[in-house]
């Protein structure tokens, strides 16, 4: 199928109102969308509008339908990488992903001819894949720091924006990155990054693209983003730099017997380094259930970040690169190609023996979950920005469904990344309603959730050492114990506002591996642990969890 022969949803030349319908009627738009069935019908029913001055007591949010995906995928336009987009596409398909984002590496090679070339192929995948919506992006060398998602939405300027963004913002093309000792003035390297996101917000400002969105990737894996960097690159433009991975990708990193007896997973094996932020514990470098130590920690840099009344999200993905088991090795280069002449990797070549990886496929594993009122490129990117999401490794859970409540309101309530107003001393319910998984995992396995716990933190606004991580009042306040509860079910668990402000999150596992929290028993008496180095089976230790929903007490 040729790029004129898209259909208008999956093309991204067509307007953006092609992409994300309105005034279509509900039939249609479920025809077109088809894998949502009833639960987009619900998705896409009239909500109440919201107070004029937003001040009144309560909220209400929209019924949602929720679109699975992976913000983090490297194809053969990644020089460490070595899949097809037809491949990935395929494999995200197979393990029920509805939107993906290929997020290429920076170097000179992809700014000078990847980007274009890869867009070509990109509108191949979309029409060999109809049923997904599948985003170009870049995975952008912070100035200073690590890596960044970036992605826009489909529309006529998408790769120039990209491309124009790595030329004069990557940290790796201009010697900017990681503000080690061999970089003469990290200030300076700190200050383009955030010159940086506020050129892309810009660019959405403007309508030259439509939107744009920015995610760290992997936080604490050499611990060079420091918490004042983080929060400069969310204050720079919070509508567009809306978080981060709460779990980075690389998950098959310490299957038994696969790496080496030092793996760790999310190929987290680094020690503090001269170019590391130091005061990060050495602890930190570690994940904690899969997750990173600033999600897996209650009361950690999350929470911190949490607590000043700001939503920041946490994500997972594949960070796909290399499978495990998988029998596909790079290709041969043609005699006097290098990636830097082309922008490519040679093409895949099968074999019979497994090659060297620590990746799943896209959304065999990982699995970012976002609420959507309709059906869209836009919509996504809208439901990661009101902060709808929820995560989950091992297809532990088919559904999650939050809403909290006034005990006397008779609305839907707010949700995920939403806000309640109330007034102090006012009863609430936190709604919790769970899908248990239905059928085996793509290893076999029919996960059981064990637990659902419910994390409460105070809020106290903006933090007066900007490199503060902690937040001492975040903890454990209830665990359900779930075992053996399968279908739909909900939990209500009645919480009272106090005098200051707070928001709650969820988290919850399989069970099979938990300790105390890293600041204690008394924070989190059964949470995440890290695994023996060399023995961390993923699939054997699992965990969801959700973004926060604040609740704004009056007077506070």
């Amino acid at each position: 199928m040729t790029e004129q022969q898209l259909p208008a949803w999956a093309d991204p030349s067509v307007s953006p109102t092609a992409l994300d319908p309105q005034g279509v009627s509900r039939r249609g738009l479920l025809r077109r969308a088809g894998l949502f069935g009833a639960a987009f019908a619900l998705g896409s029913a009239a909500v109440p509008a919201r107070a004029a001055d937003g001040r009144r007591p309560g909220g209400e949010d929209p019924r949602l339908a929720y679109l699975v995906g992976d913000h983090h995928i490297h194809s053969v336009y990644s020089h460490d990488a070595k899949y097809t987009f037809s491949q990935l596409a395929a494999a995200g398909a197979k393990h029920g992903l509805d939107w993906m984002v290929f997020t290429e590496h920076s170097n000179f090679g992809h700014a000078d001819f990847g980007a274009a070339l890869e867009h070509r192929q990109i509108l191949d995948a979309r029409a060999e894949n109809p049923r997904q919506l599948i985003f170009q992006g870049l995975e952008w060398y912070i100035p200073a720091a690590e890596h960044c998602t970036v992605f826009t939405a489909p529309g006529p300027h998408e790769v120039d924006v990209l491309t124009r963004f790595e030329s004069a913002y990557d940290g790796k093309l201009l010697a900017y990155d990681k503000g080690g000792p061999g970089d003469a003035d990290t200030a300076r390297n700190e200050a383009h990054a955030v010159k940086a996101i506020k050129w892309l917000a810009e660019q959405r400002r403007s309508g030259y693209v439509d939107d744009v969105l920015v995610l760290a990737n992997h936080p604490m894996r050499l611990g060079i983003d420091s918490p004042h960097e983080m929060r400069a690159w969310r204050d720079a433009a919070p509508e567009i730099m809306i978080g981060m991975e709460g779990a980075p990708g690389a998950q098959g990193a310490a299957i038994p017997g696969w790496r080496g007896a030092g793996s760790i997973r999310g190929e987290y094996e680094n020690k503090p380094s001269a170019q590391s932020w130091p005061g990060y514990p050495a602890d930190a470098y570690l994940t904690y259930g899969g997750f990173d130590w600033a999600t897996a920690t209650v009361g950690g840099l999350w929470d911190s970040m949490l607590a000043e009344g700001r939503l920041f999200s946490v994500t997972t993905n594949s960070d796909a690169h290399r499978i495990v088991f998988d029998t596909w090795k790079n290709g041969d280069w043609p005699p006097g190609q290098t990636f830097d002449s082309t922008g490519r990797l040679p093409d895949p070549v099968n074999t019979d023996t497994p090659q060297p990886g620590s990746d799943f496929w896209p959304g065999q594993f990982s699995r970012t979950h976002v609420g959507v009122t309709r059906y869209g490129y836009r919509a996504v990117m809208a439901g990661m920005r009101a902060g709808r999401v929820w995560l989950d490794h091992g297809h532990l859970l088919d559904g999650l469904e939050v809403r909290l409540t006034r005990d006397h309101d008779r609305g839907r309530g707010v949700t995920l990344g939403g806000r309640l107003r109330v007034r102090k001393g006012e009863k609430l319910t936190l709604n919790v309603t769970v899908t248990t998984a239905s059928r085996p995992n793509p290893q076999g396995i029919l996960p059981e959730l064990a637990h659902v716990d419910v994390i409460r933190g105070a809020v106290h606004g903006p933090v007066a050492d900007r490199d503060t991580w902690k937040a001492p009042d975040t903890r454990v306040v209830e665990s359900k114990d779930v075992s053996g509860r399968t279908g739909t079910y909900t939990l209500r668990i009645p919480l009272t506002a106090g005098n200051e402000s707070f928001y709650v999150r969820l988290r919850g596992s399989d069970g099979n591996r938990n300790g105390p929290g890293y600041l204690g028993a008394s924070v989190d008496p059964h949470g995440p642990v890290p695994h023996a180095p060399g023995n961390g089976d993923p699939w054997a230790d699992t965990w969801f969890y959700s973004n926060p929903v604040f609740v704004d007490v009056e007077g506070a």
